[in-house]
């Protein structure tokens, strides 16, 4: 990578603490990690056809026999507007059925179709491959310790009594 040219309006104090805002913040250096590990499955899952965000959905939808919307986009965290749009590309490729024709959207349900699970199976294994980059990457205790962290943090005292 290129040398970056620092903003020379910045005095020296200012530039330092907006340095160290980079290096210490949370949000900045989990999507950082998040696109990295994305970017690791979305290679592997290319070759079934999907990115990680939809196996991530088809997965959740396959775990279940009908999931409504809401129940879905509550699943993974996403708000619904987010989630029907990635719903989109599942529909369009047959991945996903819709459960039942109600009129009202947000009681719509989705099951996964003989299709999805086809595609679930295909993606199963190049998952898997997925994972073990991202674990010889981290490191297997690194990651366990990730994940019991993240857990606590997404679920608070719900996830093993913490």
């Amino acid at each position: 990578m290129a040398r970056l040219k620092l903003n020379p309006k910045l005095d020296r104090a200012r530039r330092t603490q907006l340095k160290r805002a980079g290096i210490t913040c949370v949000c900045y250096n989990l999507r950082k990690a998040s696109r990295v590990v994305t970017r690791i499955f979305d290679q592997h899952l290319e070759e079934a056809g999907m990115s990680s965000t939809q196996f991530q959905i088809l997965a959740a939808i396959a775990r279940h026999d009908t999931l409504s919307i809401s129940q879905l986009a509550e699943l993974m965290l996403m708000d619904r507007t987010t989630l029907t749009r990635n719903l989109k590309p599942l529909e369009k490729s047959r991945w996903i059925r819709h459960a039942d024709e109600d009129e009202d959207r947000r009681r719509r349900s989705v099951q996964l179709s003989a299709a999805g699970d086809r595609a679930l199976e295909k993606a199963l294994p190049l998952w898997e491959k997925a994972q073990e980059d991202v674990l010889a990457r981290a490191g297997d205790e690194n990651t366990k310790a990730l994940l019991v962290n993240l857990w606590r943090f997404i679920y608070g005292k719900r996830y093993l009594g913490a």
